[in-house]
This record gives structure tokens, sequence and C-alpha cells, in this order.
């Protein structure tokens, strides 16, 4: 039997941007939208700390999908499982043209993390923040 492998990444960060819904042929909703994470490092010449931030391309289906549109906003944090996948198109000025996302599907997992983003105040707290409205 041939090993398959594994394709599968985690990632925890913030939304970047609010997502946006749309629908397959079939009437299924796909939410896409970007997370930010970030790493810090210490310069070894100057002392001074770092900082690097990488933007993933993150597409949601089916019933998560619906659960993103309905929760996710801009700077929430949120927990993410999926797997990584390349699509190559050609755009509009005939150039061969690629991208890679993560793809959370029937197999993934999302997951809020923290509190809702301070733009949404007056919203209900949600089950990831417990009994009194605090992550801690």
């Amino acid at each position: 039997m041939a090993q398959r492998g594994l394709n599968k990444i985690c990632l925890i960060g913030h939304v970047g941007q609010d997502p946006e819904v749309r629908y397959t042929q079939d009437k299924n909703p796909v939410v896409v939208f970007s997370v930010a994470t970030g790493e810090s490092w210490k310069d070894k010449e100057s002392g001074e700390t770092k900082e690097k931030t990488q933007w993933h391309r993150i597409v949601v289906y089916n019933k998560l999908a619906e659960v993103a549109a309905a929760h996710l906003k801009k700077g929430t944090q949120v927990y993410l499982e999926g797997r990584l996948q390349t699509r190559k198109w050609t755009d509009n000025l005939g150039a061969e043209r690629q991208s890679t996302e993560v793809v959370v599907d029937m197999n993934g997992m999302l997951q809020l993390l923290g509190s809702k983003p301070v733009a949404d105040k007056s919203a209900e707290p949600t089950e990831t923040e417990g009994e009194t409205g605090t992550s801690e």
C-alpha cells in the first residue's frame, strides 16, 4: 500500500477583513478571507526585536462557511485547521498565475478565540467568551 502523505495546516491569527460570502452553482456557501500570523525575533547584531507578518488566504466551505460568515469580523482571533491547495489560472493579461490557499472543509476546523473585535462590543458574547464575557 502506497503512503499518501499528510496535507494539514494549523493557524492561529487575526482575520484581516470581513469575510466575503459566495455561493457555488449548487447554492453551497463559500467564504473567503485572510488571516495574519506573526513571528518575532531578536536581531543578533542590534539586539532589536524584529517582527514579520505573514498573510494567508482562507477558503471555507459548506456549514463552516455559514459559521464563518455569521461570526468572523475583521480583527477576530481564530484557530483554523485545513489543507493547503494551490490553484493555477490565467489572468486578464494572459499571464499564468498561481496562489496557495488554506482550505477548511468538512475535514477541517474553525474556532473563534478570545473576545470579539472592539468595533463589535454591542453584540452578545460568543460561546468561546465564557460566562463572564472575557477570554481569560
